[in-house]
Formats: C-alpha cells, sequence, structure tokens
C-alpha cells in the first residue's frame, strides 16, 4: 500500500511554459522569432529519396507464424541491432479505429486557443499542452506544439488534466493506451526471445509499466530551413509506438553518419528502441537519434506512445545478458530517478543514455 500512496504523488519533471506555435504560425510572418532560429542543425544528406534506404518493417502477423517465425524474429533482431527503427504491420489494430482516433486528434488540436489553455503545462509539471525539456527563458524551441500525458498504470495519472478532456477522447485515448500496451509487451516478449533473455525477465520489469503519450503538431512554418519541428534526441523509453496522423513527412533518423527520412506506410506503426532497452539489452540494441523537420505549406500530426519499465523497479543490463565474458556496460539506478534526471536535462541527441554508462569498468554516478 505505501508504495500506491508514493507512486500516486511521483512527479517526473516540469517544463518552463512556453507560448503556442500554432497560435504563432496563423499570424501572416514571414520570418520566425529569434528563439526559433536553429542555425545549430544538420541539413539533409540527400533530397533525391532515391539515394537512401528504407528502415526494416516486420510482419507481426509472421511473428506468430510457425512456418515464418523464426525468419521474421531474425529480421526483427537485425532492425533491433542494425536500425534501431522499424514500421509494423499486421498489427491487430482495427484501421477503422485508427481513423477515428486520428480525427478525434486533429479535431483537439483545432480546439479554441481558449480552451487549450485550460490544458496547458502548469509550473510544477510537464504534463498538458507545451514543449519539454525547456530548462531556461533563453533557450532555443522548437517549431511545434505537444499534449504531453501519463497514460499508465492507472494510479500514475494526473486526473484532473484527463477530466478535462471530451468524454469521447479520453474513452478513445483509454482504449489506444490498451492497444498500444498489448503492441509493446508482444515486441518486448519478441525482442527478448531473440536476445535469448528469460522471458519471466520482460514480464517482471515491463508487465505495469509507465506509458505516456505526446500528442505532436507541427505548423506550417515561413522558414524551415532555419527552424526544426524537434531536437535530434534519443528516447527515455524502452519502445516507442508512433502513429503518424497525416500525409506529411517529417521525422527523420540519424543512421551512419546520415539523415534518413521516414515514410510511413498507411496504417503501419514506426517502433524504435529507446534508451532503456538498450540499457536493458546491455547494449546489444541500440537507441537511434531522430528528429522532427518542418515546411511551409503543410501541417504534421503524430502520436508517440512510449512504454517503460515499472515504477518500482531498477533499471540495468538484464541479469540474464551479462556475465564473466560480457559485463554490464550500464550502471543501475531506480526508474524515478532515471526519469527525474532525464527530464531535468535540457535535450541533447543521446547524452543522458552516456551519462548512465559504466566508463572504465566504474560506476560514473558521482
Amino acid at each position: 500500500m505505501e508504495s500506491q500512496t508514493a507512486a500516486q504523488v511521483v512527479n517526473f519533471g516540469k517544463s518552463i511554459a512556453v507560448p503556442s506555435v500554432q497560435e504563432l504560425a496563423k499570424e501572416p510572418i514571414t520570418n520566425i522569432p529569434p528563439r526559433y532560429a536553429r542555425p545549430d542543425q544538420d541539413p539533409p544528406i540527400c533530397s533525391d529519396d532515391t539515394c537512401l534506404p528504407s528502415i526494416p518493417v516486420i510482419d507481426i502477423q509472421r511473428l506468430f507464424d510457425g512456418d515464418s517465425m523464426d525468419s521474421e524474429l531474425d529480421k526483427l533482431h537485425t532492425a533491433c541491432k542494425e536500425w534501431g527503427f522499424f514500421q509494423i504491420t499486421n498489427h491487430g489494430v482495427s484501421s477503422s479505429f485508427l481513423e477515428e482516433l486520428k480525427s478525434q486528434i486533429i479535431d483537439f488540436f483545432k480546439l479554441p486557443y481558449e480552451e487549450k489553455k485550460k490544458l496547458w503545462q502548469q509550473p510544477d509539471n510537464h504534463e498538458g499542452f507545451g514543449q519539454l525539456f525547456v530548462t531556461s527563458e533563453e533557450q532555443k524551441l522548437d517549431w511545434s506544439d505537444m499534449f504531453y500525458i501519463t497514460t499508465l498504470p492507472l494510479n500514475l495519472r494526473k486526473t484532473d488534466l484527463f477530466e478535462k478532456l471530451s468524454p469521447e477522447f479520453r474513452r478513445t485515448l483509454e482504449t489506444y493506451s490498451m492497444e498500444a500496451k498489448r503492441l509493446a509487451m508482444e515486441i518486448l516478449d519478441q525482442m527478448a526471445k531473440a536476445m535469448r533473455m528469460d522471458a519471466k525477465e520482460v514480464r517482471e520489469l515491463f508487465s505495469d509499466g509507465i506509458q505516456t503519450m505526446r500528442i505532436n503538431y507541427y505548423p506550417p512554418c515561413p522558414e524551415p530551413d532555419k527552424t526544426i519541428g524537434f531536437t535530434p534526441h534519443s528516447d527515455a523509453s524502452a519502445l516507442t509506438i508512433l502513429l503518424q496522423l497525416n500525409e506529411t513527412e517529417g521525422l527523420q533518423i540519424r543512421k551512419d553518419g546520415r539523415w534518413i527520412p521516414v515514410k510511413p506506410l498507411p496504417n503501419a506503426f514506426v517502433v524504435n528502441i529507446g534508451d532503456i532497452m538498450e540499457i536493458v539489452s546491455n547494449g546489444t540494441y541500440q537507441s537511434i537519434e531522430h528528429r522532427a523537420m518542418v515546411n511551409s505549406t503543410k501541417e504534421r500530426l503524430s502520436i508517440a506512445t512510449f512504454y517503460s519499465l515499472k515504477l518500482d523497479s531498477e533499471l540495468g543490463p538484464a541479469p540474464t545478458l551479462i556475465g564473466q565474458n560480457n559485463p554490464a556496460v550500464f550502471r543501475r539506478v531506480p526508474i524515478e530517478i532515471y526519469f527525474k534526471e532525464f527530464f531535468a536535462r535540457k535535450l541533447k541527441g543521446k547524452s543522458y543514455l552516456h551519462f548512465m554508462r559504466i566508463e572504465n569498468g566504474e560506476d560514473n554516478i558521482n
């Protein structure tokens, strides 16, 4: 009972409130404000998509089909080791439900600004409308708005924030939350199988895992080459399941020194390895830096669902994956401390994962 009480008051972080980019983009501006100017960003490596490879595609049903499961599992294992990103098809979430979800999220961002302000981030917590990882008033900002919310476990939810959503949207998010959890657990089980990790170990770590959602809105930008929709980063989660809500592309991943655009397949999910899975796998699977670009004519919307360990667990390499010939390369830390440290930092590439790494065989916690 004590652990549940503690979980109810947990707060993973806060972020300084910022103006709405969606509202800013409605103004007839020709130049972006200086705070959104990002001359430090790498330009696209190749404008001709034919010169770039595509991320792997995994058919979830083939992972459970006796005739194809071994070859599809090998395909998943290779995707996790060499890419850190893949798309999944035949995932069991109905296309009609996904269309309903997309429609409701589009309407959600069409809410009047006065209504959105009721859902804006509060000074003591980063859930709600705004941006994450804003630690100073001078910090450069992304050309995007987001709505961030904790969905699982139930006792971690900000009830007051949920109750401000329309009943219809709340029900749809509830359903989507359970579908995303089911998919995450299926994929994690298969990853454990591919790495020859103890299946029981995976279930104990993830079955009551923390799930959060980030709904993203990237407005058209008058100077898209001078800003960025989402700063390059790797995710803190174990797995991220992304659903693109319209046809506008913008997601790019860094592979072999190049930024590769991701072209989402219709009704497919884009899945990526997060820092937690790199740590649990002791580096066998690697999280990958990614970013979101914007354009001058079209908005882009997406919903990312992050799935992580359960709150009272300790994060570190899985015991069944380390030994005398394969020492741990990451330190161990309570998951609550891990998230609080992550959200207290300015977002920058994979810098937080480097902080978790054991250097020269010694724990670098100090």
